[in-house]
Formats: structure tokens, C-alpha cells, sequence
């Protein structure tokens, strides 16, 4: 890996000709300049980039009022057409932002799995730190990005647990690995190794070998349903379109919003 190394005309003036501090954690080498008049450190890190000059310049066309639908589930079915046919792999990854009973939001990855005028569907362990956080909290935020078409979608809503029909009809959809792993992981548990996950599985291979498998009880399905929901194209100049549905009885409020 190419070594980074941050001249003093990278360094903001404050900076400059203070001697870096070497440290090592988890095998990585992080040169920390040690500021005694600041109340951070300034942080070069090992990276075949300079992130501080990292930058990408949008030239898409642009997104209007007049482009919109005036009904925001139609218009993330276009945009999530558009990215279906540009061939984005795994288009449907979307984070998943919660909250914990002290206020600590936390974000993950998880697959959309539908959407429609009721919301948007993803499936997990209920027993999972998402799940907790969701029967304390069910305000649940989404965020699903785009590179490729220099878009990307923002929905903060309800969440609520799908029926038990849904949650097993998708569930036996699944591959049947799949299946297997959501009986075999406590999810977001603490585990010594993982010799212990690859024991359950052989044991759960072995008790349910030409059966059904059912769905746990502490798996399935959630739908986060949408009160505010934005569209965002990128544009030169940091000068972004954005676009927000606020939900309003039972029609929307499109409003443009500065970027």
C-alpha cells in the first residue's frame, strides 16, 4: 500500500511544524500531529489517496420541479427503474438509521426488499441491535445512493413489523443458506469465535434435512412508512438539486430545498 504523507501546504497554518506522533493499531500506521492549542488532532492515516483532495465534479443535467411525479413512491419507482437498468450491482442496498434509548443514532447497511404506497420493507433479527432499537424508538431514517447516476434518496419515517404471513413467504424465498443463518446468528451478540457459528449451522443442517424450514419467531420483516422524502441530483458546483416530499394528510408538499 502506497504511503501518504502530508506536506506542510496540505496542513492548515496552525498545523505546520508540529512533529508527527507514531503509533500503531491494528497493524496500521496513523501519524498523529499532537496540537496542544486545538482540541483534536490532525489525523494522516496510511491511504493510497489524499482524501483531502479528493473530489468529483457532477455533470448530470439536472433534476426540476416540472420532472417530478406529484406522488414521491411513483417517482423512487423511476429512479429505481433507471438504476436497474444502468446494471448498478446491488442496487437496492439502503442505510438504515436508528436511534438508541440514549439518543446514540447508528447506521448500517441493509437490502430493500419492497416498496409501495404503505413503505419501504427490509427483513432482519428482531433481537438484533436495530431491532431493539426500533421497539423502544420506531423512528427509523433510509438512505439509498446512487454513484453511478449521481442521485441519491433520503426517507425518514415509521417503522413497524410486517405480518407474520409476509415475513415467512419472503423468508422461504431465500436461499436456503440464508434460511439457515437466520436460526443459527443471535444477532449483534457477542461470540468467541467463529468455529460456534459454524457448529449451529452443521447441527440446524442436520435437524431440518429434507423439512421446511420455519421462520424464527425473532425473524422478520420491517416497513418504514415515509413522512418526508427527498431526491437528490447531483450538479456542478456543489450546487445540488434537491428536491423534499413532506407528507400532508394524504397528499404531498414538494418543496425545493437549498444544497
Amino acid at each position: 500500500m502506497t504511503k501518504m504523507r502530508a506536506s506542510a501546504r496540505a496542513l492548515p497554518c496552525c498545523l505546520q511544524g508540529n512533529p508527527p506522533i507514531s503509533s500503531r493499531h491494528g497493524g496500521a500506521l496513523f501519524q498523529l500531529s499532537a496540537v496542544r492549542r486545538l482540541s483534536y488532532f490532525f489525523v494522516s492515516v496510511n491511504l493510497p489517496h489524499d482524501l483531502v483532495a479528493l473530489r468529483e465534479e457532477y455533470f448530470t443535467h439536472g433534476l426540476r420541479r416540472i420532472d417530478l411525479d406529484p406522488d414521491p413512491i411513483k417517482q423512487f419507482g423511476i429512479w429505481f427503474t433507471a438504476a436497474v437498468e444502468v446494471g448498478i450491482s446491488e442496487m437496492n442496498a439502503i442505510a438504515l438509521a436508528t436511534v438508541a434509548e440514549n439518543g446514540q443514532p447508528t447506521t448500517r447497511m441493509v437490502l430493500l426488499k419492497g416498496y409501495d404506497h404503505a413503505g419501504f420493507v427490509f427483513y432482519t433479527n428482531y433481537e438484533s441491535e436495530k431491532g431493539r432499537h426500533l421497539e423502544k424508538n420506531p423512528r427509523a431514517g433510509l438512505v439509498i445512493h446512487w454513484k453511478e447516476l449521481e442521485r441519491q434518496i433520503r426517507i425518514d419515517g415509521i417503522a413497524e413489523k410486517v405480518s407474520r404471513e409476509e415475513s415467512a413467504r419472503y423468508f422461504h424465498s431465500r436461499p436456503i443458506g440464508s434460511q439457515l443463518g437466520a436460526w443459527v446468528s443471535h444477532q449483534s451478540e457477542v461470540i468467541d469465535a467463529r468455529r460456534i457459528l459454524e457448529a449451529r449451522l452443521s447441527e440446524l443442517e442436520e435437524r431440518f434435512a429434507g423439512q421446511e424450514i420455519p421462520c424464527p419467531p425473532h425473524w422478520g420483516g420491517y416497513r418504514v412508512k415515509p413522512e418526508r422524502i427527498e431526491f437528490w441530483q447531483g450538479r456542478p458546483n456543489r450546487l445540488h438539486d434537491r428536491f423534499r416530499y413532506t407528507r400532508d394528510g394524504e397528499s404531498w408538499r414538494i418543496e425545493r430545498l437549498a444544497p
